[in-house]
């Protein structure tokens, strides 16, 4: 027999996990990983039906084409129900089985049905004598500790969790004369794949802050709603970068307060509005995550505030934002 370490356990996956599901499969992934054993995720056929003994019979082929000692098959697609630990046993051909169901009341359900589960699994490794070849004495040893893996995740995310949505603000300001202005932000996303999100954005009706000169001052009010893609890079993780990139409109509003005697006046432009950000995203608890991302905004044309034949101060040429949000996957 192989040493624990060398050991492979597959893990079914549903075709379309409920986020309970998925999170328990999050789980039980880490927690094999950490005690040294390889994963094989496995997909479930999602045409196929699979009961008594043609789940079975699946099952017993699905660990010899893996080269698995084990198979973890998660019972129930839209809700947590059990998990099944299949262990292969000598003599050649002795496929057992161990549910372990769901306890009522229970807080966290998945994170606590993973560690049974494992529980169960060790159970049965020590039963066969996985650590054959010197390694026994160190296998029974050194417990195998629960230490779940929160932040894994899956390929491509669960249908709960294509949509994202999110709210938070946006500091914006220009490098030439355009102070500050504060905005709140609303943020669309969708998830193609675990690396890649579709977004759209809006922002504006925030603060508008004032450019004042000797000869008179003026308001500036800004919105924009752009669309594009961000890149996120090791998004199983707690905490990952992305960077993003968008375009979209910009409109910008002037109100003039020349001097003494003048005439007031205001200008509305609308610009075309090109967007790019870095930043990173940190998982708060199951569905939520924050998002912090600085940005560089270029608008075409851009704004110029005159007074007299003097320019003053530019917007769009280039704008920076700080913008922090706070969303989750619906």
């Amino acid at each position: 027999m192989r040493p624990a370490y060398a050991a492979t356990v597959a893990i079914v996956r549903p075709p379309s996990p409920s986020s309970d599901v998925a999170e328990a499969l999050h789980s039980l992934h880490g927690e094999l990983l950490s005690v040294g054993l390889d994963v094989a995720m496995t997909d479930r056929p999602a045409a196929r039906g699979l009961a008594g003994a043609d789940s079975r019979a699946w099952l017993e082929q699905v660990a010899a084409e893996r080269g698995a000692s084990a198979v973890i098959d998660i019972v129930g697609d839209d809700a947590l129900v059990a998990v099944d630990v299949w262990v292969v046993k000598e003599p050649p051909g002795r496929f057992e089985v161990t549910r372990v169901a769901l306890e009522p009341n229970t807080k966290n359900p998945p994170e606590r049905i993973a560690i049974r589960a494992i529980d169960a699994l060790r159970a049965s490794l020590l039963e066969i004598d996985w650590a054959a070849r010197g390694r026994r004495d160190e296998l029974v040893a050194k417990p195998l500790t629960a230490t779940l893996a929160k932040d894994r995740a899956d390929e491509l995310p669960s249908h709960r969790e294509r949509f994202g949505l999110e709210v938070g603000a946006a500091a914006l300001m220009s490098l030439d004369g355009v102070g500050p202005a504060v905005l709140p932000i609303l943020r669309v996303d969708w998830a193609a794949r675990s690396w890649l999100v579709a977004q759209a954005a809006l922002a504006g009706l925030g603060s508008r802050p004032t450019v004042t000169t000797t000869v008179g001052s003026a308001q500036v009010a800004q919105q924009y709603g752009i669309l594009g893609g961000c890149f996120r890079f090791r998004s199983d993780r707690r905490l990952w970068p992305l960077f993003a990139l968008a375009a979209g409109v910009m409109h910008t509003s002037v109100e003039g307060q020349p001097g003494l005697g003048a005439e007031a006046r205001s200008v509305d432009q609308w610009s075309f509005l090109m967007d790019g950000s870095l930043g990173a995203g940190l998982r708060l608890y199951r569905r939520y995550y924050l998002t912090m991302a600085a940005h560089v905004q270029m608008a075409e044309p851009y704004v110029a505030i005159h007074f007299v034949d003097a320019v003053v101060a530019t917007s769009g040429r280039p704008n920076l934002l700080l913008t922090l949000t706070v969303g989750a996957w619906l």
